[in-house]
C-alpha cells in the first residue's frame, strides 16, 4: 500500500474525527438502531432504515480513516529542511505576474486541502508546478482560464 503524506496537524485532525466517530456518532446510531427496533415491525420503518443507513456510513468512514492513519507518512513542516525548496508541507507565497495578486497556499495531502484556508492539495496542478521549485523562481499552471503564471516571493517550513 502506498504511503498517504499529511501534515502533522492533518494526522491529529483525522484522529479527532476518528475518536468522535466512534465514541459519540457509533454509539449514538445503536441507540437509534434499538430505538427503532422497538418501535415493531421493521419492514415499513423508515427510522430504522435511515438509522441502518447512518451506521454503513459511519463504520465505512471508521474503516477509511483508519486505511489512511495506517499508510500515513505524517511530516511536521516545521522540522523540514528543504534548503528553501518547495515540498510538501511548506508554505509558500505567490504573485501572478499578469495581475500582481499576492496569494499564500500550503501544501499539504488530500484530506487536508481546503483553498478558502490556503490549503492546496498535493496533486493539484497548482501544486505540482510548484513542487521542486525556489524563491524567486516561475511557475506556470494551467488553470481553467488559461495559462498562468506565478512568481514564487517566499518559502517557509511552519
Amino acid at each position: 500500500m502506498a504511503t498517504i503524506p499529511l501534515t502533522k496537524r492533518g494526522a491529529e485532525k483525522l484522529k479527532a474525527e476518528l475518536h468522535r466517530l466512534k465514541t459519540v456518532d457509533r454509539p449514538a446510531v445503536i441507540n437509534a438502531i434499538s430505538e427503532a427496533r422497538s418501535h415493531g415491525d421493521l419492514s415499513e420503518n423508515a427510522e430504522y432504515d435511515a438509522a441502518k443507513d447512518r451506521q454503513g456510513f459511519i463504520e465505512g468512514r471508521i474503516k477509511e480513516i483508519e486505511g489512511k492513519l495506517a499508510a500515513a507518512q505524517v511530516i511536521d513542516p516545521a522540522e523540514l529542511n528543504a534548503g528553501g525548496r518547495v515540498v510538501f508541507g511548506a508554505t509558500v507565497e505567490l504573485e501572478e505576474e499578469e495581475s500582481g495578486d499576492a496569494v499564500r497556499y500550503q501544501i499539504v495531502g488530500e484530506d487536508e486541502a481546503d483553498l478558502k484556508h490556503g490549503l492546496i492539495n498535493i496533486s493539484s496542478p497548482i501544486a505540482r508546478a510548484l513542487i521542486g521549485k525556489e524563491q524567486g523562481d516561475t511557475a506556470e499552471v494551467q488553470a481553467p482560464g488559461g495559462l498562468k503564471r506565478y512568481e514564487i516571493v517566499a518559502v517557509h517550513y511552519v
